[in-house]
């Protein structure tokens, strides 16, 4: 199961965009740009600028989460989103002993499917072993002949190099994400919608529920382009418009009762 943690965030985000928007918009000085920005000014200038579509201050809150138990195909996917910073574990230092694998939905319902996604998960773990052990004595033996000092740890990193390249893209892997909220309401706008791969909108969903915990008014209007709309993907549309907004208004709601209850 995906595991998000917000991990880090731009201290008092709302505030920060609220004071880049006033500069923008009032003779404010540096050193006083802050001064008097209650919660209620705040919230005030951040509708302004949803109002204005003026999104360029809201590029000033940052957000860093970490991302656990999430498939390689998954990572393609989200690297596309390039106004980003990721650091991923690399299948280049770091063996996949055993690796751990993601089961789409669809596979999981069905027990024949499954039973065979399995097997095949199982005959790249071992074909991946034997490629390493094969590639590291060869690496090995190349030491030897050239008469350098034999490296076992060199050789099993040149070799699982090469023997990645069997591993599937279910193969799971974590990073660091780091998006500013302007590139965060983007990447919600593409991946809470309906026509979403499901596990990057499970993804897109985890994260939504993490921001809205620290700024709640930034992203108010956050979630599927049809949350605010008629939907942006037109005769690509899944139908399900309404559905949408009630499940959006729902996680908000529960967000909000959620740091109510704590």
């Amino acid at each position: 199961m995906i595991h998000v943690t917000l991990l880090a965030y731009t201290p008092q985000p709302e505030k920060t965009v609220a004071a880049a928007a006033k500069l923008c918009y009032s003779p404010a000085k540096i050193e006083t740009v802050m001064d008097g920005l209650t919660e209620e000014k705040t919230a005030s200038f951040l509708d302004m600028l949803s109002d204005l579509g003026h999104d360029s201050p809201v590029e000033h809150a940052s957000f860093t989460f970490g991302i656990e138990n999430v498939s390689r195909s998954l990572l393609a996917q989200i690297t596309r989103h390039r106004i980003a910073s990721f650091s991923v574990q690399s299948q280049r230092y770091v063996r996949e002993k055993c690796f751990e694998y993601v089961v789409p939905p669809e596979i999981e319902a069905i027990p024949e499917a499954k039973a065979e996604f399995i097997a095949a998960m199982e005959e790249d773990q071992a074909h991946y072993e034997r490629l390493t052990a094969l590639l590291k004595a060869h690496h090995l033996e190349q030491q030897a002949a050239a008469g350098e000092t034999v490296n076992e740890r060199a050789a099993e990193k040149k070799a699982i190099e090469d023997a990645r390249f069997v591993l599937p893209n279910a193969c799971t892997t974590k990073m660091i994400c780091t998006m500013n909220a302007r590139e965060l309401r983007s990447f919600f706008a593409h991946r809470c919608c309906g026509r979403a791969q499901w596990e990057i909108r499970d993804l897109a969903n985890q994260m939504l529920r993490e921001v809205l915990a620290v700024a709640p008014n930034l992203f108010q209007k956050a979630g599927p382009g049809c949350l605010n709309g008629a939907c942006p993907e037109g005769k690509m549309s899944c139908g399900k418009a309404a559905e949408m907004r009630r499940f959006y208004a729902q996680l908000k709601e529960d967000v909000k009762k959620g740091l109510v209850a704590e």
